[in-house]
């Protein structure tokens, strides 16, 4: 019994040594639940609304107030013309626009009805849906009670009409195609070259880089140059069974969605060359650039759950998330149709994105050079 006690103390204190061990076994759960609890939901949450209001007037004002002291909207701009409405989708902030109708309030006082128009983003057809769904709850479902000092309406009728911009059909396709290819380049390009530092190093042929007269960047950048050119033929691959298998549109440019995922790929491919630098065997470096991106670039990029709806701190952690720029700008182009003026700041972020993690790398590969 003495040997047994014996060896199971030694497994404490192998475990306890070991960091990453306790990291996996105590910080792993903890992680995963925070995560999964907040960034899973269908909640809708901190909406931006615009608002066209040709009337302006104390009804307009009333529902506009209601919305505005919901916790799921916040009215963001004031729209001075309908043909605004197109324009306010492109840059990614307004996910609904409410429209009321000319002469609002006076088509109530005498006929009993009046129009509202509720537009919301067609792009991710389930989150459209669920917007529309809260903000006619918010109006009663079109029954209008209004009893207060300045205003008397009671029961009055409002016609409510939905209506999805650039997806009209509600087809899933349109949402799930661009993050689907944010998933899959992300994760194929980083853990193709993830492996390319660590593999030089159990083969022993590390030694022969080290010795070359290639400077550390060249070599970096020799590793990455192959497996880009395997990642086109990738890309190629994925829009052609978009368009003509799944019938996902390219509304917009289609040189400009290369550029787009060109530059995406290669800031994937520099993530998993730093990767490569940060882990010592093939296993753990597939580990860390597939298990390891796959939840981040699934909950946190706005693939599956809108990032708008999830608390501050996911908020900020998902900006760090390479996919999550390019889904969006994805989404923007195939679908919406956008010139490359509205995903300027996701090309940059990209870029920055790119430079900095082939400098990380860098770096890293400087450290094994002096050691």
């Amino acid at each position: 019994m003495k040997q047994f006690k014996a060896f199971v103390k030694k497994e404490y204190y192998h475990i306890f040594r070991d960091k990453r061990t306790m990291l996996i076994l105590l910080g792993m759960p903890i992680m995963q639940i925070l995560l999964f609890g907040f960034a899973i939901t269908t909640e809708v949450k901190n909406t931006q609304v615009a608002v066209f209001d040709p009337s302006k007037d104390a009804v307009t004002q009333f529902i506009k107030e209601k919305f505005q002291a919901s916790e799921y909207f916040t009215i963001a701009e004031e729209l001075t013309s309908p043909e605004q409405i197109n324009d306010v989708f492109k840059y990614g902030i307004i996910n609904l626009v409410i429209v009321f109708s000319e002469n609002f309030a006076d088509n109530l006082l005498h006929t009993g009805e009046a129009a509202v128009q509720l537009i919301s983003d067609g792009t991710d057809p389930n989150q459209a849906a669920m917007l529309t769904g809260y903000a006619g709850r918010i109006m009663n479902n079109g029954q209008l009670t209004i009893d207060n000092e300045q205003l008397s309406i009671v029961n009055c009728q409002l016609s409510i009409e939905s209506k999805m911009l650039f997806n009209p059909q509600g087809k899933g396709a349109y949402n799930f195609v661009p993050g689907v290819m944010g998933l899959i380049l992300m994760l194929i390009c980083a853990m193709m070259t993830s492996i390319a530092i660590v593999r030089e190093k159990e083969t022993g042929t590390m030694e022969i880089l080290l010795s070359s007269p290639m400077k550390p960047i060249y070599i970096i950048l020799a590793k990455a140059v192959p497996y880009f050119t395997l990642s086109i033929v990738n890309l190629a691959t994925i829009l052609l069974l978009s368009v003509y298998v799944l019938d996902v549109p390219v509304a917009g440019s289609l040189s400009i969605l290369i550029l787009l995922s060109l530059i995406f790929i290669f800031t994937a491919l520099a993530l998993g060359l730093f990767i490569s630098t940060l882990v010592n065997t093939q296993l753990a470096a597939m580990l860390a650039s597939g298990m390891g991106l796959m939840m981040p670039v699934m909950l946190l990029s706005g693939m599956i759950f809108p990032v708008e709806s999830m608390p501050a701190i996911l908020q900020w952690i998902s900006s760090i998330v390479p996919a999550r720029w390019y889904i969006e700008a994805v989404k923007r182009i195939m679908i919406q149709g956008v010139e490359i003026q509205f995903i300027v700041k996701q090309l940059c972020i990209l870029t920055v994105m790119a430079a900095g993690l082939i400098v990380l790398s860098l770096k890293r590969f400087k450290t094994r050079l002096s050691n």
